[in-house]
């Protein structure tokens, strides 16, 4: 079995189950806040976490890893869909999720070039100005949700402008659900933590709150969301924005590499094994090749529910197929449960995972650093959110 899948052996199988659960107690609120946050819809996020993560985990080269939407994935995801969407109202959505289906394409090809071994060189400034860059975009565009208001699908100048407007008049029940949910994911004990999500708890509670204090006031939540098994999508192409379409995917492809193969990197550290770079990259690579027929947002290997998954017990791939499996009967059958979750919660969580993203320990040594590897963390950082990735990577 494990010539077909990477690391897998039935030895562990009481550490995989609760590995397994623990990852999606945590994935559950953050593929939610994903999918709001990409404009695709929560269950986007849902869809994405359930089908990159199992097929990632099946076809990977990292047995512990847990896949699903992340942070810098969504970023990107989210430019794609507004540009598009701007673009071509009624079939943007359909190209957007063409652009996930050639991402996972690049990335399988990369895998079978053996590329896998190279993203090690891009150097550390360029990375850290990168990820920083992208937990500051998450910030902006989650701080007006936070506060009650609906957050701009016109980039991130637009919003910062706005943000005076609306900190000028926030709406009181949204920021009181937000403030809270700020304070329990901050605030909540690091020990208390691996029993207990701060996150899910965050949902859980700000959830209760809307429904005891807040239900009928100024708090926007998530509404009806679809249950059932997702419909398949074939792509659409349009010639002329192919050269677009396929910069796009590119982009997908280089940054869902660089974050899975930085993860797996992390599980080999909490593990003490090695990963197969070029496996994981085709395992990625079919991961978002499915989600995008089914529409469900793009993913990589996400730190937190790998680590998660690893302090937990699990070291296979059943783990991260178990975390999967628990996520489709929350699709199929507990979806109406979420439907009172406010997205000021949602924006809560996300603006804790942005600051989490910025790479806070080299901001402490700038004063220290070498001053090119400052000039070119600022740089990237900076392009990343007022220019756009590609060109940031590439400078």
């Amino acid at each position: 079995m494990s010539k077909f899948f990477y690391g897998l052996h039935f030895n562990n199988i009481r550490g995989d189950i609760y590995g397994g659960i623990t990852a999606a107690v945590v994935a559950l609120p953050l593929a939610l806040a994903f999918g709001v946050a990409s404009g695709a819809g929560a269950i986007a996020g849902l869809y994405g976490a359930i089908i990159v993560g199992l097929f990632a985990t099946l076809f990977g080269g990292t047995p512990s890893q847990v896949s699903g939407p992340t942070g810098p994935m969504t970023v990107v995801m989210t430019a794609i869909i507004t540009d598009y969407i701007g673009r071509f109202p009624e079939s943007g959505m359909a190209l957007a999720f063409t652009v996930v289906i050639l991402g996972g394409l690049l990335q399988i090809i990369m895998g079978v070039l053996k590329l896998g071994r190279f993203i090690s060189f891009v150097p550390f400034p360029v990375l850290s100005g990168f990820m920083s860059g992208i937990g500051v975009i998450i910030i902006i565009l989650q701080l007006a949700p936070l506060i009650g208001h609906e957050t701009t699908k016109e980039g991130i100048f637009s919003a910062l402008q706005n943000l005076p407007a609306f900190f000028a008049n926030p709406m009181v029940d949204a920021s009181l659900l937000g403030l809270t949910t700020l304070a329990i994911v901050y605030l909540w004990p690091a020990k208390l933590n691996k029993l207990f999500p701060a996150p899910l708890l965050a949902l859980i509670v700000g959830t209760g709150f809307y429904l005891l204090f807040f239900k009928g006031g100024d708090a926007k939540i998530l509404g009806s969301i679809p249950t059932g098994i997702p419909a398949m999508h074939m792509p659409q192409f349009t010639s002329s924005l192919m050269v677009d379409m396929f910069k796009s995917a590119f982009v997908l492809a280089l940054l869902g590499a660089i974050d899975s193969l930085l993860t797996s990197l992390v599980a080999d550290n909490k593990t003490r094994t090695l990963h197969d770079s070029d496996r994981e990259l085709i395992g990625q690579g079919i991961g978002n090749t499915i989600a995008g027929l089914f529409w469900g947002l793009p993913g990589a290997g996400a730190t937190m529910r790998t680590v998660v998954n690893i302090r937990a017990g699990g070291l296979t791939p059943i783990s991260g197929a178990l975390h999967s499996i628990i996520l489709l009967v929350v699709v199929l059958g507990a979806s109406p449960l979420a439907e009172n979750i406010p997205h000021a919660v949602l924006a809560g969580i996300l603006v804790k995972v942005g600051m989490d993203i910025i790479d806070w320990s080299f901001i402490k040594r700038l004063k220290t650093a070498p001053r090119i590897d400052v000039l070119i963390k600022v740089s990237v950082l900076l392009m990343t959110v007022f220019v756009d990735l590609i060109t940031a990577v590439a400078v």
